[in-house]
């Protein structure tokens, strides 16, 4: 039994460039470029459009590896032909997000103001003071910034104050019951 996700061949679209030496696998693309290091026991290679990934052997850790490297290696593919991007939401009277440089300026409710200076390969925009875009071609590190803005001012479950992802819901709680 394969892996049913590493089976599945990654199509390159047009636009980018894929090197495959030995264990390392590098593409590069109008966004940008990406590598990884696939594990042992995986092998890849080129076939026309496409990559494909072959295990090994049949055993368990190999099959994990296998569908790991694969979802990792699609990421890399779309990152440099497309890029991911998150949305944060900020919610609250007062709340507000401005660009500084090349970071931006959260003003929270607290006594002072949050900056935060994007990593390497991430751009951070304000799109207007309530919401925050965060870009680049890593789905990984795209998704760690935009979690640790959000840790700055979680939401709040009574009146939904705080950074939320723009497509997230917050479960509302009823708050003190009256007379």
């Amino acid at each position: 039994m394969a892996s049913h996700i590493g089976k599945l061949p990654i199509a390159i679209p047009a636009g980018v460039e894929v090197k495959i030496e030995g264990q390392s696998f590098s593409a590069k693309g109008a966004k940008g470029t990406d590598s990884y290091e696939i594990p042992e026991g995986i092998t890849a290679a080129v076939e026309g459009n496409e990559i494909v990934l072959t295990p090994a052997d049949d055993l368990r850790p190999t099959r994990a590896k296998h569908g790991l490297a694969r979802s990792i290696m699609a990421g890399m593919v779309k990152g440099v032909h497309d890029g991911y991007s998150k949305t944060l939401e900020i919610v609250g009277t007062g709340y507000r997000a401005v660009a500084k440089g090349q970071g931006i300026e959260f003003f929270l409710g607290y006594s002072h103001t949050i900056t935060v200076n994007p990593p390497e390969g991430i751009t951070l925009k304000v799109t207007d003071p309530t919401h925050v875009v965060v870009e680049g071609t890593d789905k990984q590190a795209v998704g760690q910034v935009a979690a640790n803005i959000r840790k700055l001012r979680a939401p709040e479950p009574y009146k939904g104050k705080g950074v939320k992802y723009a497509d997230e819901h917050i479960l509302r709680k009823a708050g003190k019951a009256g007379k």
